[in-house]
């Protein structure tokens, strides 16, 4: 038989539909960057439950962000082929102020608890997340700056600040390191992805870059964006909480991020944007690896990088 078009299934979602409000994918690096910062703030015996506790609030409160963006995105998203069929745009799920409101209870209910059972700063720290997310980022910056992703950028570092905050009670100097690499990880990443689809942005009238109408600026502007990785890895070297293996590993993926992108600097084509795009995830997930095996290692005595 064939499919029901997206007409004859409006307004009758499926599991996966709201599933896909949550966007699982982002959702799972969010939490993965917030263990990552609790295993820096604390190598030590780890507070399995405290782990928990902060893994299941900020999946809650990343998947309520994520909903309240699909609800304001809604617009945007039906004019972009990338985004088109996705659950508001595509009509599945009606009312699509349904989607708000759980988005705001999600939300609400991992900052929430993660203030209750973990501390208050932990809570602070995701609520700082989720309002530069769908205030900062979607709400006002998206439609009207080309910098949006820079400083929405914020939103992908407050997990690692939380991750701190639920280890120690405290952002500590190897958290806020880390914080800010991922902070810089997002420009490279997004701007990746807006020079493969630009096209696509440009159809949703989305200024994602600077001098967007100037592919080889842009290019230029992603390969140096790449190459802030580096320095960012040595900085987090330099709060001691790195063992030596770890940081060169840390390095050795930055140089790489910059050799892929490398190309964008003499010419920006999909395929050279491409590299880039796809290596930028795979990358934040080897560095989260990484701080997980740096905690063993510290516990057997390896030193510190510097």
């Amino acid at each position: 038989m064939a499919s029901a078009s997206p007409a004859a299934t409006a307004g009758h979602p499926r599991a996966r539909d709201f599933v896909a409000l949550a966007k699982p994918g982002i959702t799972a690096l969010i939490c993965l960057v917030a263990v990552g910062g609790f295993l820096l703030a604390s190598p030590g015996a780890i507070a399995w439950a405290r782990l928990a506790i902060l893994v299941v609030t900020g999946a809650a409160a990343s998947a309520g962000a994520a909903m309240l963006n699909h609800y304001l995105d809604r617009d945007l998203d039906a004019r972009m082929h990338r985004t088109r069929r996705r659950p508001l745009p595509d009509a599945r799920i009606a009312p699509s102020g349904v989607v708000a409101v759980l988005g705001l209870a999600f939300l609400g209910v991992g900052v929430g608890a993660a203030a209750v059972f973990l501390n208050p700063l932990t809570g602070f720290s995701i609520f700082l997340g989720g309002l530069t997310y769908v205030v900062v980022y979607t709400a006002w910056l998206k439609r009207r700056s080309s910098w949006n992703i820079v400083i929405g950028g914020f939103a992908g570092s407050a997990p690692a600040l939380a991750g701190g905050a639920a280890a120690v009670g405290a952002w500590t100097p190897g958290v806020l390191a880390f914080a800010i690499l991922v902070f810089l990880w997002t420009p490279p990443h997004f701007w990746s992805l807006a020079l493969l689809l630009r096209d696509d942005y440009a159809r949703a009238g989305l200024p994602m870059l600077p001098r967007m109408d100037d592919p080889g600026f842009s290019g230029r502007v992603v390969v140096v964006s790449a190459a802030l990785l580096v320095p960012a890895a040595l900085v987090i070297g330099l709060t001691g909480v790195l063992a030596w293996p770890i940081l060169i590993a840390l390095l050795a993926l930055g140089l790489l991020f910059v050799a892929l992108t490398a190309p964008l600097w003499r010419s920006v084509t999909r395929a050279t944007a491409r590299r880039g795009f796809i290596y930028s995830g795979p990358y934040l997930l080897a560095v989260v690896l990484l701080i997980a095996l740096n905690a063993p290692l510290l516990r057997v005595g390896v030193p510190a990088g510097f």
